[in-house]
């Protein structure tokens, strides 16, 4: 009886010293991004290290070489054998990872877009992390673009990938104002090219618009590369006093463009921030401290009260932060 009593008693101890050690496993993260050679990823991936130094997680960034709709999917089939927490992504296509995500998910891995959505497919995730209400980006970049140009000329778009879902959100929403808002009625688009964010490839667009558009007196650039190239171009050719370059940029890459003059202004926000709302989240779902219910509201070191909005939607920040000589100095991302 002794005896049963002492290996009931011990395998019990075993149990709960099992119980703790998985209790105490550190949570693992993974940040995909849309591609290597982006710096932009640079930051949002800043903000998950920091966070986990903190939080007591894993982090692990990892992207492709090219920003194609598939070319995600084989990162994401291997971080689901690799048996990690949670995948985040900033995802390439709207519609192409939604059945290796959903084989995430059936895995009990927490799924979070971040810096970008899956645009109509979002149950095929549990939440995303955006950096502010993308619906006012479009409209946003319009009314900088138009207030270098007097509201009149040929304008054109540098974008990303054709299938970048972000991209395409911003853009259907810059068509939607040109056409809708009789502020803009004499702003005309002219264009809209994709430099698939690889510098080689976003020149060549921008050279070629510069080409075929004699009369251009604007290019709006919804991409870190894409502005920094255009930039670039305009640049090289001494024509910032003909043609406007404005987009989402980062303030480390643009800085020299904003000194000298080639570009007046720009905008984004702090990708830095996202990679630390979403590790915060992350671990707090999964640690059972934060509920992923719309309407909730968790408290985040540095950004105070975030609410979980329509769509599991989460942002860092409420508007658009606008770059200039005047403050550029002030951000070192």
């Amino acid at each position: 009886m002794l005896k049963k009593t002492l290996l009931a008693g011990l395998a019990l101890g075993m149990a709960m010293a099992t119980t703790v050690a998985i209790a105490q496993e550190p949570v693992k993260i993974v940040y995909i991004g849309k591609n290597t050679g982006n710096p932009y990823f640079d930051s949002i991936t800043g903000g998950f290290e920091d966070a986990c130094k903190s939080l007591g997680c894993e982090f692990e960034f990892v992207a492709p070489a090219t920003a194609e709709a598939t070319s995600q999917i084989p990162f994401i089939e291997a971080q689901i054998q690799r048996g990690v927490n949670v995948i985040a992504i900033a995802p390439n296509s709207p519609d192409a990872l939604n059945q290796v995500l959903d084989s995430a998910k059936a895995k009990g891995i927490l799924v979070l877009t971040v810096n970008g959505d899956l645009v109509g497919n979002e149950s095929h995730r549990d939440a995303t992390i955006l950096p502010v209400d993308f619906t006012k980006t479009g409209p946003n970049q319009v009314e900088l673009m138009g207030s270098m140009i007097g509201y009149k000329g040929d304008i054109a778009i540098l974008s990303a990938t054709t299938e970048a879902p972000d991209q395409n959100t911003w853009i259907a929403a810059m068509n939607d104002t040109l056409k809708n808002d009789p502020k803009y009625k004499d702003m005309n688009l002219v264009a809209t090219v994709y430099g698939d964010d690889q510098p080689e490839k976003s020149t060549t667009e921008m050279e070629a618009l510069l080409s075929n558009y004699p009369n251009l007196v604007g290019v709006i650039a919804p991409t870190t590369v894409g502005i920094a190239a255009a930039a670039q171009v305009v640049q090289s050719r001494g024509i910032a006093d003909k043609v406007h370059v404005t987009g989402l940029g980062l303030p480390s890459e643009m800085r020299d463009f904003v000194k000298d003059g080639t570009v007046s202004a720009f905008q984004l926000w702090s990708p830095y921030n996202e990679g630390w709302l979403a590790a915060h989240f992350a671990v707090g779902v999964l640690g059972g401290t934060i509920k992923n219910e719309v309407g909730s509201t968790f408290e985040v070191p540095n950004l105070g009260t975030i609410t979980i909005a329509d769509k599991n939607a989460m942002n860092t920040q409420a508007e658009l932060t606008t770059f200039d000589a005047k403050n550029i100095d002030e951000f070192n991302f």
